[in-house]
């Protein structure tokens, strides 16, 4: 797994480079996390009165696990990526001031200041750590980082929380705005093409899942859990490369099928696109219809489906949904196989030099920022 977690070195500068080490950086607070989403994907899906085994008792769990573990989790990881175990610690010590400031799922206040914190105790320890007296580290070491998190917390509470807050009201109305008008579909026109740039994560822990989470508690589903892990699309492009992409990619092509559809990793189709990027028109028209689809047959998932595998899929689809849910994922993966069927044969001349290890290459450095 540690080789799905993308980081950033920050040796190279510009706006793409800058947007893809975030992207990296953020997709590396949530995939160590993922088991700890299953489980409570697997509680809701089972649990809740809409559930499998509806269980009031069990259902307890489902709440103090997304408001409350799942965001010091990812507060938790993203200090520790910024300043070692001591940058875990404030960061999930911030993160429960975010979250007690606010009334929703704060994943997106977490990935802001658990690293936001670990960087802030990262400065304090260089100037604090070259002049403690020998015998006081302990000491001095421990206070630093209890006043900086109290401090940090405080920022998280007043602060943070409630930008966040508001941030996610803005953007559940104009949600609403796009449900109300038929227009959910026109959000794949942002959703596929920052996947490319590896905000997957992002998307959809930081801004879909919160106000998935928020229409789940109601309605016992949301639609919000389908717009960015939908793998329809993915798998109508990895079939058109197959059948009629460059030749030297046709031989790796089923194994990233497998890979992708049914062990739930997006990221392995993303070299397929940075070889042609006009493809992502294909994922932009199938993501478009998969959310079409899923919105004109009312069907949603009880949580996120993580990783986006089919099997996810089904475990998170509540009763009555299962219909809907898979003609979305075939109607979806159908439209990207054929837009980007004939896009390859459209501009298949000189593609047989292609080489899918360079594309792979620029898919690593885009993870890490180091593209330029």
């Amino acid at each position: 797994m540690a080789n799905f977690i993308p980081a950033g070195d920050g040796t190279h500068t510009g706006w793409k480079s800058f947007v893809q080490k975030v992207g990296g950086n953020l997709a590396g607070m949530v995939i160590p996390n993922i088991g700890a989403f299953i489980a409570w994907g697997l509680l809701t899906a089972l649990f809740i009165p809409t559930g499998w085994l509806p269980n009031e008792q069990l259902s307890s769990m489902v709440g103090p696990m997304i408001i409350n573990l799942l965001p010091i989790l990812i507060g938790y990881t993203g200090g520790r990526l910024v300043h070692g175990q001591r940058g875990a610690v404030i960061g999930a010590v911030a993160t429960v001031g975010v979250i007690v400031g606010t009334s929703i799922p704060m994943f997106l206040g977490a990935m802001l200041i658990g690293p936001l914190a670990a960087w802030v105790l990262k400065k304090i320890d260089a100037v604090l750590d070259p002049v403690t007296p020998t015998g006081f580290e302990m000491l001095i070491g421990n206070f630093s980082l209890g006043i900086t998190g109290m401090l940090m917390a405080i920022l998280g509470f007043l602060g943070i929380g409630p930008t966040v807050n508001a941030f996610s009201d803005v953007l559940g109305g104009g949600v609403k705005v796009l449900v109300d008008t038929g227009f959910l579909p026109l959000a794949s026109i942002l959703i596929e093409p920052a996947k490319i740039l590896f905000l997957n994560n992002a998307i959809n822990f930081g801004v879909l899942a919160p106000i998935g989470a928020v229409e789940a508690e109601a309605t016992g589903k949301s639609i919000m859990f389908m717009l960015e892990s939908n793998p329809g699309p993915g798998l109508g492009l990895l079939v058109a490369f197959w059948l009629a992409g460059p030749k030297i990619l046709r031989g790796s092509a089923p194994g990233a099928i497998v890979i992708h559809f049914l062990g739930g990793i997006h990221e392995i189709y993303f070299p397929y696109v940075l070889l042609k990027p006009i493809v992502v028109l294909a994922a932009i028209a199938g993501g478009a219809t998969g959310v079409a689809t899923f919105a004109a047959t009312g069907v949603g998932l009880v949580a996120t489906p993580s990783p986006g595998s089919i099997f996810a899929y089904m475990a998170m689809t509540p009763p009555g949904n299962h219909f809907g849910v898979l003609l979305g994922i075939a109607l979806s993966a159908a439209v990207s196989f054929v837009v980007a069927f004939f896009i390859l044969k459209a501009t298949r001349a000189g593609d047989d030099a292609a080489d899918l290890d360079a594309s792979k290459a620029k898919s690593k450095a885009m993870k890490t920022g180091d593209a330029a």
